[in-house]
């Protein structure tokens, strides 16, 4: 039985200036590939209609093949470790049993651009790691030799992969290790529900105020962004005129300072997230959250040159608060901190939680006033903030979803049907059984 990555390690590392110019390499060799193998595999794919298609089984044969030709026009593939350009096409292999599935939200394998994230995946039985002291480590990597690396925490476990990534702010390496985690026992703590938002970053259900995401960029960092948005702009259109579309050296170093900036900020909205969700698995019995579609959320309004949209600036505003604030990230995290605290994550259906009141139960989209936050309802007077009303509601349907035994203290209305139409019925904090 294969014994597969279930937890992973993140580390700064820190490459000399041979070993950093012969990874960039690498990083570009394995960019090729991929879009080479891709373009292959669909190749097959049209040609049989999509009945049959190459594996990484076949594909790697074909590397072996390429790597044994003598042709100076495939020396790229040559320098690239064999054992790099097996596990990239094996995560391709991934990427399409991930689109297969019906179940996965994956989309098509796209090809991948010079502005790609630099990326060198190995397998975990060609690496191996070595402690220094407390705070340093090294790596060995096939046809490089040793890499150092801050450790800032243990591996703990068993090594099954090693990938090199570089960024804005430079080289990191991140193991999948496995360490045998188990389902853990449900810590019998009270459910909640969230709701994630773009003004209000996220609302607990259980808390009177809301959980906000400190600015990802300081003033200073959005207007330096901006000028460097701006240089950016005008040294490519001359680039354009003048150059041919080659790159010049200052632009190259634009670019790099508008990716160091990018990456101190996804830094930071990534701390929040990690931060926020760890609180949430560890101190609930369950989490609700709505059930999003965020690929669907954050289409474009631009529309076509025929028929153009509307309101575009204020969309692309929208979709910008959407990713800033990761919903998706949120729900990955969650979906495994969850199992590792005796904690459940509930996604329930996502209509209507701000329009429902959680003292009548009544929904009805006037209760929300104009475009603000503000919720006051139009059958029984009570008033809250949307976001807070939300959580509740996310919670009550979470509770539904879990099987809760739900008691009432007052009457509840009914309709000539005989269905509810009034109080949303509530549960004491212990009466979740799922």
């Amino acid at each position: 039985m294969t014994v597969k990555a279930d937890m992973g390690r993140k580390y700064r590392a820190y490459p000399t200036p041979e070993q950093d110019e012969n990874l960039t390499s690498w990083g570009h060799h394995a960019r090729a590939l991929w879009n080479l193998a891709l373009e292959h595999r669909l190749m097959i794919g049209r040609k049989h209609d999509g009945v049959s298609w190459v594996w990484s089984a076949e594909q790697c044969l074909l590397l072996t093949e390429l790597r044994n030709d003598p042709d100076e026009s495939v020396n790229w593939i040559r320098d690239l470790p064999a054992t790099a350009g097996q596990q990239v096409l094996r995560r391709l292999d991934e990427a399409f049993k991930n689109w297969a599935n019906p179940n996965h939200r994956a989309r098509r394998p796209l090809f991948k651009c010079r502005s790609s994230p630099v990326s060198i995946p190995f397998p975990g039985q060609k690496v191996r790691t070595r402690k220094l002291n407390r705070h340093w480590a090294e790596v060995y990597i096939p046809k490089l030799g040793w890499i150092r690396f801050r450790l800032s925490r243990a591996l703990g476990g068993e090594l099954r992969s090693c990938t090199l990534v570089r960024d804005g702010l430079g080289w990191h390496v991140s193991f999948g290790v496995h360490v045998g985690t188990t389902t853990t026992e449900p810590n019998g703590k009270p459910g909640c529900g969230v709701d994630f938002g773009v003004k209000v970053s996220a609302w607990v259900s259980t808390e009177l105020s809301p959980r906000m995401m400190p600015p990802s960029l300081t003033t200073g960092e959005q207007r330096r962004l901006k000028v460097l948005e701006r240089r950016k702009a005008r040294q490519i259109t001359y680039a354009k005129k003048h150059n041919g579309g080659r790159y010049s050296n200052r632009l190259r170093k634009t670019i790099a300072r508008i990716s160091a900036i990018r990456a101190r900020q996804a830094r930071r909205r990534l701390d929040f997230t990690h931060k926020l969700t760890t609180d949430l698995a560890k101190n609930h019995g369950f989490v609700g959250i709505e059930d999003l579609p965020v690929l669907n959320m954050v289409k474009s309004a631009t529309g076509t040159a025929a028929e153009p949209g509307s309101g575009v600036r204020r969309k692309a505003a929208l979709n910008q608060g959407i990713y800033d604030n990761t919903p998706g990230e949120r729900r990955r995290q969650l979906n495994y901190k969850t199992l590792l605290y005796g904690s459940q994550l509930r996604p329930v259906p996502p209509h209507g939680t701000s329009q429902t009141c959680p003292e009548c139960g009544e929904r009805d989209a006037r209760s929300r006033v104009g475009c603000g936050r503000e919720f006051a309802c139009v059958h029984c007077g009570h008033t809250d903030h949307a976001d807070r009303t939300a959580s509740i509601e996310i919670e009550a349907r979470a509770r539904r979803m879990g099987g809760t035994v739900i008691k009432s203290t007052r009457s509840v209305r009914k309709d000539a049907r005989g269905r509810s139409t009034g109080t949303r019925l509530r549960a004491a904090p212990d009466a979740d059984i799922a």
